[in-house]
């Protein structure tokens, strides 16, 4: 297997840096503003049942979050100011698009070491403006051989980055926190894909059964790459 991978592509949010515990605290920010009206649970219920209904309107990202969080407030405030929730809504997500770029521990040492060996990718969803603030700021683009940030991850989504790539399917290692999005439609190309599990993951990238496939991986942390290839 070593020698049959000629590309390793990862994943960025939660895999090479810090994301969801930042949409987390913003989530817990915006039911704060609720709380004498709903429960947190009612209202992180309402606000992802919009996320869910949008999804294929808005995309992933800061900017769909933040109209998904207005669409909520006008369904379940009662007596509230709805321009001034509004207001709060976008400081809550210009908050979320400041936020630092904090590298996960092990990635920059562990891309240092593969970079001489195989061509990097980074392959990942969200928003087009935000991930490339985050990617500059993450001093990390001198490892990687392209940049790709996509707006789905399904099978189709990764032939076409494969044979943007000019490599077989075989000879591509997708690297990511969501067996969703980045193992399992990989392995349906023929590709090879590893999980490193990331300690908060949002309920539309919940899969609770793991693949079982010869070319499927799972590790600890992003360092344990380095014991393989």
């Amino acid at each position: 297997m070593m020698n049959s991978i000629h590309v390793i592509a990862f994943d960025a949010d939660d895999t090479l840096w810090i994301n969801e515990t930042y949409f987390h605290e913003a989530e817990m920010a915006f039911c704060e503003l609720f709380k004498d009206e709903h429960p947190n649970k009612t209202v992180s219920e309402e606000l992802f049942a919009a996320e869910m209904k949008n999804l294929h309107l808005y995309g992933y990202g800061v900017k769909g979050f933040m109209l998904c969080m207005i669409e909520t407030a006008g369904k379940i405030s009662n007596g509230v100011s709805y321009g001034s929730l509004t207001e709060k809504i976008i400081e809550i997500g210009h908050g979320l698009l400041q936020k630092p770029v904090e590298l996960l521990d092990g990635v920059a040492e562990t891309l240092d070491q593969l970079k001489e060996r195989y061509r990097l990718v980074v392959a990942t969803k969200g928003d087009l403006l935000d991930q490339e603030r985050k990617l500059k700021k993450s001093g990390l683009q001198d490892y990687f051989h392209h940049i790709e940030i996509m707006s789905e991850k399904k099978n189709s989504d990764y032939q076409k980055l494969i044979r943007h790539l000019d490599c077989k399917p075989e000879h591509f290692l997708m690297v990511g926190n969501s067996i969703k999005s980045d193992v399992l439609p990989v392995l349906e190309t023929g590709g090879y894909a590893a999980h490193i599990p990331y300690h908060i993951t949002w309920a539309h990238e919940h899969h609770e059964q793991k693949p079982k496939s010869e070319r499927f991986m799972e590790f600890k942390n992003i360092r344990e790459i380095l014991d393989y290839f």
